[in-house]
């Protein structure tokens, strides 16, 4: 949905965005979204593969920082935003069959089952406002994109039947700002921290940036320096490897708004 025939969301709180993307109000991208409110990657998993997925994102915490993990058949994430439907209140979801991408979904209520396992996972998403606050450039909220991802070179370590490449997301920055940014941006391990590269693309195997796997391409001015995080897109990448029977995700950039702040992000609340 085109930003600017919507109203702006970034003015209410994130229960209100939240209400505001079941109703059908909002079904872009997230970034931007409830300022200094924690936004979160999703994974739905039948429980037969949940234990499998869950000691991935232990072995593999910067693309897979876990924030909550849901009862089998519990759509509610209780601890990170009371009242909340997983099933309803990200714009857009994905729904992965033996691994092969099938399809995308306004909302997921009809593909639920008692057995499904939901886990929440810290986004980067939620470090751009500091970023911004300490003047460091956000370009893909200037060009309003959606942030562009790439699958790397860099190996997850596996996990049962899950394993394959890390998914990053990329930045470009300002080469005076970039210690800056690594400071601002490490305060926050649960939103996938300090980046886990700077500079040449080609050595974390990444040989054109006008060409995101996922996402849209932005611009990289003279004089800056591409910084690359770790990404929650990375399970979506993992699950061409597990294969299994299904698994549902967000789509790229469309996250799950949460009712923790930025701050609560700093250092590891665990």
């Amino acid at each position: 949905m085109d930003r600017a025939k919507t109203p702006d969301l970034a003015a209410l709180d994130p229960a209100a965005v939240r209400a505001a993307i079941r109703a059908g109000g909002w079904t872009g991208i997230t970034a931007g979204l409830a300022p200094g409110f924690v936004q979160a990657n999703l994974v739905v998993l039948p429980a037969s593969d949940a234990y499998d997925f869950l000691l991935f994102c232990q072995r593999n915490p910067k693309p897979c920082p876990l924030l909550e993990v849901t009862d089998p058949g519990d759509p509610h994430p209780g601890r990170v935003a009371r009242g909340a439907d997983l099933r309803t209140d990200l714009p857009q979801y994905r729904i992965f069959r033996r691994g092969t991408p099938a399809g995308e979904a306004r909302r997921i209520t009809d593909l639920w089952r008692e057995d499904f396992v939901a886990f929440l996972l810290g986004c980067s998403f939620t470090f751009e406002a500091a970023m911004q606050r300490a003047g460091i450039p956000v370009r893909h909220l200037d060009e309003r994109h959606n942030v562009p991802m790439y699958i790397s070179s860099v190996m997850c370590r596996p996990a049962g039947t899950f394993a394959g490449p890390m998914v990053v997301s990329m930045r470009p920055v300002p080469a005076g700002l970039i210690s800056q940014t690594v400071q601002v941006t490490a305060r926050s391990p649960l939103a996938h921290g300090a980046p886990i590269h700077i500079g040449d693309p080609a050595e974390i195997g990444i040989h054109d940036l006008s060409r995101p796997d996922f996402g849209d391409a932005v611009t990289v001015h003279d004089g800056e320096v591409p910084v690359f995080w770790a990404c929650g897109v990375t399970p979506q990448v993992a699950a061409r490897e597990a294969r299994p029977d299904i698994m549902i995700t967000h789509a790229p950039g469309h996250m799950f708004i949460t009712d923790l702040r930025d701050e609560d992000l700093e250092g590891d609340p665990r």
